[in-house]
């Protein structure tokens, strides 16, 4: 059990969490939830062990192991798949002891605590946890060097669920992911079978995959049975009983102090008023629930409505190399009010798609038509960096304004979250969400007819994705989103687009329907093996292929040699005279290792004839 006793927490001169109690059951699925700010990611280095409570404790048991996303990602000459294999260090250490060990008992040992944690299947696990973060047979065997720092944040999250913590932690996981990603986490962490906290503004994910509610709250913690909307409800009853008991004890005190009031003067009642004044004094204040308000984020509506389409394409083909775009056949129409989603994994080409809307990218053939005077709004994640962090809020609005009267730049500022004083702080020095507030607010400055969001609730709590949504729905104009929040789609979105094979289709099914869709073809990826690449599609191997079936023919050459020397370890274990019938249970075990051992070399030697042969025919 997580035990969190009397728990203080102080950090830089800030009490963020005051003296809070809570305990979390073994198995237990919680959602850390709050505003942004109010210390979840600092209860979670407690928790590590990596800073120190003002007063209280953390308590777990003694055997338990945690494990929580990495802070920088991996990167080297190692495939992915073999990055995530050495997650898991008890497994990692042992085969690397086998590779050495001469005495039979202690290959005995290693070999008997590889089969009890499922050490053999360990590849085609790691491969099926990669495959539901979107990467492909081919991608688990690439360098980790070659895929960019977010690719690479994903390994780092796969390998955390491969090592399965009996503790783990994570912080805003789906921030690395597009929305096929975050269904197979959701799914995923819906059937963990240990204890997990995730700090979370995804609604869904909430919904869908814990079963408990953790509250940072003004800096107390309140634990509440049940999925995000059970939380919600029980929190809004909860907010409604303690404003009536508030109502009622405001009442008792005006009361006892009428009462005091009158005759507290008149000495044959000096008894009862001082009697009602003590009772005074000891009738604590109810702290009500106080609901912080959420600053509503608005676009100004566009001056002028154009006559739709506003953009059409017709065949269109785009991308970076005209010898390979990304895109071909591109057919769309978008209309002055479409509410339009982008839905399809990362690197399929919705960035390219929304760039060619934009006017960001010139098509290389077909024809795009835009209506005349249209205006783009683009929002994009990466475009907080773009932010002068030495410029204040009013700052970046004064320069859209020009010579425009201090009154009228301050209220604009005002208008899109920045008033008083928030309005001069720099921006190197706001939060991620209030970076995207102000990032919002300047791209849709002017009233544009169409407002592209790629990514925008990143950095966005619950009830300012909430404020999103509505901000969306209110504006007049057509907007395109791709986003890996769900709810920010299926409460604002009316068509969905795919973006995949190189095209763009329209979906005529819903989320849930898509969902199915993704975590089918996810599940049924075949899995590669530790050391060898199986094909995604069967095909003639041309002469250029030969160096990677050299590659493949040596992986399977090493694998062969690797177990064959296993195979030779337990059979001296096996041998000796006294093992089944003092140690009948070892022995059992030993012989499984065996076959599990023998199945290895097996495959191995099929993976090495089928690439021989691809050789000799490429060859040939």
């Amino acid at each position: 059990m997580l035990a969190i006793t009397d728990l203080s927490i102080r950090l830089a001169g800030r009490l963020l969490i005051d003296q809070s109690s809570v305990q979390i059951t073994p198995g237990s699925r919680v959602g850390l939830v709050g505003r942004n700010g109010t210390g979840k990611s600092t209860l979670f280095k407690v928790i590590r062990g990596e800073l120190a409570a003002e007063h209280g404790s953390v308590t777990l048991p003694p055997r338990w192991r945690i494990g929580s996303l990495a802070q920088e990602a991996p990167n080297g000459p190692e495939s992915l798949i073999s990055v995530v294999l050495k997650a898991d260090l008890e497994r990692d250490a042992l085969l690397a002891e086998a590779e050495h060990a001469t005495d039979p008992h202690r290959i005995a040992e290693i070999q008997t605590r590889l089969v009890d944690i499922d050490a053999h299947s360990a590849p085609s696990r790691a491969a099926a946890i990669l495959s539901g973060l979107g990467f492909s047979a081919a991608d688990q065997l690439r360098p980790c060097a070659e895929f960019s720092g977010g690719w690479r944040m994903r390994v780092a999250l796969a390998a955390t669920l491969f090592a399965a913590p009996d503790l783990l932690l994570l912080d805003e996981p789906t921030n690395y992911l597009d929305l096929e990603g975050t269904l197979w986490l959701e799914d995923h962490l819906a059937h963990y079978p240990r204890t997990v906290i995730v700090i979370s503004h995804d609604r869904d994910l909430l919904e869908s995959s814990v079963d408990q509610i953790l509250h940072l709250e003004r800096g107390k913690l309140t634990l509440y049975k049940g999925t995000y909307s059970s939380f919600e409800e029980q929190r809004a009853a909860r907010e409604l009983l303690d404003a009536k008991a508030v109502k009622r004890q405001e009442a008792e005190r005006a009361r006892l102090q009428a009462f005091v009031d009158r005759f507290k003067a008149k000495a044959s009642k000096a008894r009862q008023a001082q009697s009602r004044v003590k009772m005074l004094e000891r009738l604590k204040p109810i702290t009500a629930l106080v609901t912080e308000d959420v600053r509503e984020i608005s676009f100004p509506a566009p001056e002028k409505i154009l006559s739709p389409p506003i953009i059409a394409a017709d065949n269109v083909s785009v991308g970076y190399d005209p010898a390979s775009p990304v895109l071909n056949r591109v057919t769309l129409r978008i209309d002055d009010d479409d509410r339009i989603a982008l839905l399809g994994a990362n690197g399929n080409g919705k960035s390219t798609l929304v760039k060619l809307l934009a006017g960001r990218l010139a098509p290389f053939s077909g024809k795009v038509t835009r209506a005349d005077k249209l205006s783009i709004a683009y929002f994009a994640q990466h475009q907080l960096d773009e932010l002068n962090e030495d410029a204040s809020a009013y700052d970046h609005v004064r320069k859209l304004m020009g010579d425009a009267p201090e009154a009228k730049v301050r209220a604009r500022a005002g208008a899109i979250g920045f008033s008083g004083k928030a309005a001069d702080t720099k921006a190197g020095k706001l939060s991620g969400g209030e970076k995207a507030r102000l990032l919002l607010g300047l791209a849709t400055f002017f009233g544009p007819n169409m407002i592209i969001l790629d990514e925008p609730t990143n950095h966005l709590d619950i009830d300012s994705r909430g404020a999103l949504a509505e901000a969306i729905n209110e504006f007049p104009g057509a907007v395109i989103m791709v986003s890996h929040d769900r709810y920010l789609i299926e409460a604002c979105a009316e068509r969905l687009w795919i973006v995949a094979d190189r095209t763009v289709t329209n979906y005529d099914g819903d989320l849930d329907e898509y969902r199915r869709l993704v975590l089918s073809a996810r599940n049924a990826e075949p899995a590669p093996r530790e050391r060898s690449a199986p094909s995604e599609k069967p095909q003639r191997p041309k002469s250029d292929n030969r160096g990677s079936l050299r590659k493949r023919i040596a992986e399977a050459e090493a694998e062969i040699a690797r177990v064959s020397e296993i195979i030779a370890k337990i059979d001296t274990a096996l041998a000796l005279p006294d093992i089944f019938t003092r140690d009948p249970k070892q022995a059992a075990q030993l012989s499984k290792a065996r076959a599990n051992a023998a199945d290895a070399l097996a495959r191995a030697e099929e993976q090495w004839l089928e690439a021989s042969a691809q050789f000799d025919e490429a060859a040939g």
